[in-house]
């Protein structure tokens, strides 16, 4: 069985689901994307081609086997996007709870099954139908789970509103030793600018204290606010809404001290090498037009 493990987002990564691009299926219709991103570059004629990101995943998988990080690839679909494994379910301490997702993309659960089978079921959830959530609203750090929503009365109008309050609840049930703190997120369907899809596209902890923030991801000041005060000012680079909108806020961490950057994040990946960091650069740009970088590609399984 796998002993699955996680109680932060940077301690020395030891296993990992990583998403696929292979068939990856035509590109989307503009009616059917699901982010602002996505939408953009399939308006523009921009959107990415397979063989472009299966080279970009390629270069991740060369760092995972440099730090001999055991790998899970999902089951392909023939002609499915399953590249953002980090939506469709989720590890805190020895627990997996499966996302409940869009459900266009429900088939992405299904090829997970043969991962599920090395979990003990005891340590396999799902939460209520009512329960809204996916796995890049949710950080794990130490005794906190920090849970990005939005709870506007007009939620079913955002496809980008992907969590919502009363999974926060049912989480915190699920875990009452652990302090749950929700931070309400910035929505739009159409606005790349204007949009957190996820709590990773505007906030990540990282090892050593450090942290990236971009503060007009959270709806409500006080929350940014929170955060910059939770880490210390001098800790935090805050991300700008150029480079936001390109996910300089979901790089991943492999240790405390190594991480995995995209090679263009310049400012970033200079900020992070002063800070003592080993960063390991990857093109990624391709896969980030659909909305997503490195942190939502993988899904941590066991940390130390």
């Amino acid at each position: 069985m796998l002993p699955i493990l996680i109680n932060n987002e940077y301690s020395r990564l030891r296993s990992v689901l990583f998403g696929t691009s292979q068939s990856n299926g035509p590109i989307p219709l503009a009616e059917d994307c699901y982010d602002p991103s996505s939408l953009l570059h399939v308006e523009s004629g921009t959107y990415p081609v397979e063989v472009d990101m299966r080279t970009e995943m390629a270069a991740v998988l060369e760092v995972f086997e440099k730090y001999e990080i055991q790998v899970f690839r999902p089951t392909v679909i023939n002609d499915y996007n399953q590249i953002f494994a980090r939506d469709i379910a989720f590890v805190i301490e020895d627990k997996l709870i499966i996302s409940n997702i869009l459900p266009e993309r429900n088939n992405e659960i299904n090829a997970l099954k043969p991962l599920f089978k090395l979990i003990p079921k005891e340590n396999i959830y799902t939460l209520p139908e009512e329960c809204h959530i996916e796995g890049g609203d949710v950080i794990v750090s130490g005794k906190y789970i920090f849970i990005g929503i939005y709870s506007g009365s007009d939620y079913s109008d955002f496809i980008t509103a992907r969590t919502n309050f009363s999974a926060a609840q049912a989480i915190q049930k699920l875990f009452p030793e652990k302090i749950v703190k929700t931070f309400e997120l910035r929505k739009s369907n159409t606005n790349l600018l204007e949009n957190a899809l996820h709590l990773d596209c505007c906030f990540q902890p990282l090892g050593q204290g450090k942290a990236l923030i971009h503060s007009n991801g959270f709806l409500n000041r006080i929350d940014y606010e929170w955060l910059i005060d939770f880490y210390g000012k001098d800790h935090v680079f805050e991300v700008t809404n150029e480079e936001m909108s390109q996910m300089n806020c979901n790089i991943f961490s492999i240790s405390e001290i190594v991480l995995i950057s995209e090679q263009n994040f310049t400012r970033l990946n200079t900020w992070l090498a002063v800070q003592g960091f080993i960063v390991e650069k990857v093109p990624y740009s391709e896969i980030s037009k659909q909305g997503g970088l490195l942190r939502c590609s993988t899904l941590p399984l066991i940390r130390d």
